[in-house]
């Protein structure tokens, strides 16, 4: 189960995130501090995934991005990797070259993540729903 979603760049600055449990405000800011330093010391050599304290940490950097979940320890690594980067797809064919700034107003993130992690759920059909969703979309 995810139990969050955060976008960070390189300077360690969060630039989205998304929690699926209840964590007090004060415990996120502490939370992302320690799971940002964990992710931005290790080398590109390394594994992408991480044990951190009771559940795993997953982690693609896309460009000036790293996109990190965290999951409980029965999550298969490999499916939370490939919904990383189904996601970054997704992102960028909606803005057309993601930037660091576009994602901060991405209004369709939550029916990305439910429709990303169906199975037989693809980019482009996740990208459809996005746009069906989106007002600002001709």
């Amino acid at each position: 189960m995810i139990k969050f979603f955060l976008m960070v760049n390189k300077q360690g600055q969060t630039r989205l995130s998304k929690y699926y449990e209840h964590v007090e405000i004060n415990k996120r800011t502490l939370l992302e501090t320690e799971v940002i330093r964990s992710c931005l010391s290790r080398s590109n050599e390394q594994c992408s995934f991480i044990e951190f304290k009771d559940f795993k940490l997953i982690y693609r950097q896309y460009a000036a991005l790293f996109i990190v979940v965290g999951v409980n320890d029965t999550e298969n690594e490999m499916a939370i990797y490939e919904f990383i980067h189904n996601f970054v797809e997704v992102l960028d064919e909606y803005f057309s070259r993601v930037s660091e700034l576009d994602v901060s107003f991405f209004k369709a993130m939550s029916q990305v993540f439910l429709s990303t992690w169906q199975a037989q759920a693809s980019p482009d059909q996740v990208l459809v729903l996005a746009l069906d969703d989106d007002p600002t979309s001709v």
